[in-house]
């Protein structure tokens, strides 16, 4: 019997969970990444939870919209975005343009970064970072993602997803 063409699409975009979330879970295993259990944003939001649920976010719109991801890139760029490693101050406003450029850097020295993973990171800002655009799917997912969340944070919800 031959498959219907929503089967086979479905299979086509099916993403692997199992895939995304071992590569996110070992790096929430990771001290270095729990360390961000230290710092703060979003009312109180610690960033790791913060980091966590853009991840989960990320892979579930992509889930919804049927896109294909590379599951591990958008694992570590979504929980590696905000590695910055401080508490920003309430009226710094240099910290929006300034803190993804410094997680890159932090991430990649602790984790080598691939290209697209550096992007994802460098570009989570966007469109306010105007010169570092989102080059892959997973860069705009994480983007997107992290403005949801970062909005239901600032309301109180620590889960978002």
């Amino acid at each position: 019997m031959k498959p219907t063409r929503a089967k086979e699409m479905e299979r086509l975009y099916q993403n692997d969970a199992r895939r995304f979330f071992g590569t996110l879970k070992k790096l929430e295993n990771d001290p270095r990444v729990r360390e961000m259990e230290r710092y703060s944003q979003h009312k109180g939001t610690a960033t790791f939870r913060h980091c966590h649920n853009v991840a989960v976010s990320s892979f579930r719109l992509a889930q919804r919209l049927g896109l294909r991801v590379e599951e591990e890139a958008l694992a570590r760029g979504a929980m590696l975005h905000d590695f910055h490693l401080y508490t920003r101050k309430k009226r710094d406003f240099r910290h929006v343009f300034s803190h993804p450029k410094l997680a890159m850097r932090n991430a990649d020295r602790a984790f080598r970064l691939n290209d697209k993973e550096k992007n994802i990171i460098e570009s989570h800002m966007w469109p306010l970072t105007v010169f570092k655009l989102p080059r892959s799917r997973e860069a705009l997912l994480v983007s997107l993602a992290d403005k949801y969340c970062a909005l239901r944070e600032m309301r109180g919800k620590r889960r978002v997803h």
